[in-house]
């Protein structure tokens, strides 16, 4: 019971630090909703490792180290407002300039197939069949998402090989190429959320100096739970803005969808990194 209480109290603390509107939630969130499980899951690693090994050097007194060398956040704040700026300046693109291109998620750790048409739009499934060409509607276009399988491309062939209304499996390598097009990548998905992490010198003022001093202020006995308590907080948010995000695929079916989403993140990227280039 005696460790409960800062355990607890570590965990609201922590809550009340990190869910808020951010450059670092804002990806993960984006990422939730194109890229694949494996790059999700890994993205909510790189969030909740970072946290926590800066709250544990907080605690162990890193935290008055960086108050020491002030000039270290000034380059962490410049490099921070470049990355963010121009990840800004691409997202208001985006949401100004759609892509002509769907956009496609492999999900294979899904395993959902979905058809698609000889012109790459897919088509519609329901309760595992492909609905009549009448109910299809229009193919999909710029900013929808598409699950497709990994080995589970279809085109329409006929007997001579070639496109019809039909759908066969295709060859993977076509589905895999647009793909890779389309969602990020994992190399790119876990670099770009490190430098949000880490380039951020406010995460440094959160994490090393406030929590840590938090943290030491609840005495030799409590101070381990309360930061236990404290990292429990990073990896319950982050694991559910990674994983709770997936379940809202079916709304950014939605070209507008997607031009709203890419014009909040212009926002929120642009507003920071305007805010850490006047020191704010």
């Amino acid at each position: 019971m005696n460790a409960l209480l800062p355990a607890l109290s570590g965990l609201g603390t922590g809550l009340a630090l990190i869910v808020a509107i951010g450059v670092q939630n804002t990806y993960l969130l984006r990422l939730a909703v194109s890229a694949r499980l494996r790059v999700v899951v890994a993205a909510v690693l790189v969030c909740a490792v970072s946290d926590a090994v800066l709250i544990v050097a907080g605690v162990l007194g890193v935290g008055a180290v960086v108050e020491r060398f002030p000039v270290a956040l000034v380059v962490v704040r410049f490099v921070g407002a470049a990355f963010l700026l121009t990840y800004g300046v691409l997202a208001a693109r985006r949401a100004l300039r759609p892509s002509d291109e769907a956009i496609r998620v492999a999900a294979d750790d899904d395993g959902v197939p979905v058809p698609v048409h000889d012109d790459g739009a897919a088509v519609p499934v329901h309760n595992g069949h492909v609905a009549p060409r009448d109910e299809r509607g229009a193919p999909a276009h710029a900013g929808a998402t598409s699950v497709a399988g990994r080995d589970a491309a279809v085109e329409a062939t006929t007997a001579t090989g070639r496109p019809t209304g039909r759908t066969v499996a295709g060859p993977p390598d076509r589905t895999n190429r647009t793909d890779r097009t389309a969602a990020p990548t994992m190399r790119t998905a876990v670099l770009t959320m490190l430098v949000f992490t880490w380039a951020n010198p406010h995460v440094y003022l959160d994490t090393l100096v406030f929590l840590g001093s938090v943290a030491n202020q609840q005495g030799v006995d409590d101070r381990w739970w309360w930061t236990l308590g404290a990292v429990a907080a990073s990896c319950l948010w982050f694991g559910a803005l990674g994983f709770g995000g997936r379940l809202l695929r079916p709304l950014f079916e939605r070209p507008l969808t997607w031009r709203v989403f890419d014009g909040c993140v212009a926002v929120v990227m642009l507003a920071f990194g305007v805010l850490l280039v006047v020191g704010a």
